[in-house]
């Protein structure tokens, strides 16, 4: 995905359609972008791609980054509550902050559809399901884990990178789709999990498809499913979970830039067409890529209905599994 032209054709089977050339009249002065957590991680990088482009672009004279980490990524949004609305200062999330924490935690002290503003999509997340040592090598497809899961009741389980993430609910909706009781482990990190599943301690791991592929050249990991509308061009030999029979099974991450509620609308404008400009650089796409991650700019509206659908559509299948967190 070198040029625009692929770029475009990307967004559109995620449904993003309003696009157009970049251009702005108005730099801003300073910009801030809060992330969640620790400087070094998925998205704090992204943050300071970004940010970094904006300074070269022109587009800001000044960005930086500033770490506001706790509570799974709560204390950040929360922050943004109390900012200016001047748009100085915006907020890179998961949607797992908006669309999963409201139905799992009963006193959250952010409302995501009311505090915030979308202002752009940033990346998109696919997942992926894959297995280790543990499970033999003649498993190569989700419907043979399956058949395995089912005569190795006590081996059948799985890790991700905690408890109430999105690969944790991909992972236990893979095993209920095919009748499988599958036992979940959390772990600090996708990494964590990956190194023990591939030395026998676990079954299987849910987690970015991008984690997975520097560990399938060794051959004590292999990838039998991804979440996406379509293949992964990160493991584009792995068959997504539509593919193999499970019907609307089409699960992803994404990270989104907000600005607080209040934000004039002319301001919002800007800031989504100064983070398109920099999202749809070849330096940040293929930064990303790196990472495993797909670089996805949105409108506001695009945004703020790719939330409202995710709020609505995990509220339920939450409910059904039975999590919650406190």
């Amino acid at each position: 995905m070198n040029d625009r032209r692929q770029l475009l054709k990307f967004l559109s089977t995620l449904g993003f359609a309003s696009y157009f050339p970049f251009s702005y009249a108005q730099s801003f002065e300073n910009l801030r972008f809060i992330a969640g957590f620790p400087p070094g991680g998925t998205v704090d990088t992204v943050c300071r791609r970004v940010a970094e482009k904006l300074r070269t672009n022109g587009f800001s004279k000044n960005s930086v980054v500033e770490n506001r980490t706790g509570a799974g990524g709560q204390i950040a949004v929360q922050s943004m509550k109390t900012v200016p609305a001047d748009g100085s200062t915006l907020l890179l999330t998961p949607m797992s902050m908006l669309g999963i924490y409201p139905h799992i935690y009963k006193k959250l002290q952010y409302d995501p559809l009311k505090d915030l503003i979308p202002v752009s999509v940033g990346v998109v997340i696919d997942f992926g399901f894959a297995v280790g040592p543990q499970v033999p090598s003649s498993v190569t497809n989700i419907s043979e884990f399956w058949a395995w899961g089912k005569a190795n009741p006590n081996l059948c389980n799985f890790g991700s990178a905690g408890a109430g993430s999105l690969p944790h609910f991909v992972g236990m909706l893979i095993g209920r789709s095919g009748g499988v009781e599958l036992r979940h482990v959390a772990y600090r990190g996708t990494q964590a999990a990956i190194l023990e599943m591939m030395g026998g301690q676990i079954a299987a791991v849910s987690g970015p498809i991008g984690e997975f592929t520097q560990h399938v050249s060794s051959g004590k990991c292999r990838i039998l499913s991804c979440s996406g509308s379509r293949r992964s061009r990160f493991s584009p030999n792995t068959a997504t979970l539509t593919e193999q029979g499970l019907k609307d099974m089409v699960f992803n991450e994404w990270f989104g830039f907000f600005a607080p509620a209040g934000t004039p609308i002319d301001t919002i404008n800007k800031l989504s067409i100064g983070l398109r400009s920099a999202l749809t650089s070849p330096e940040v796409i293929d930064g990303l890529a790196v990472l495993g991650l797909e670089s996805a700019p949105s409108t506001s509206a695009e945004l703020a209905s790719l939330l409202k659908n995710d709020y609505d559509r995990w509220g339920p299948i939450i409910k059904s599994i039975g999590f919650t967190a406190d």
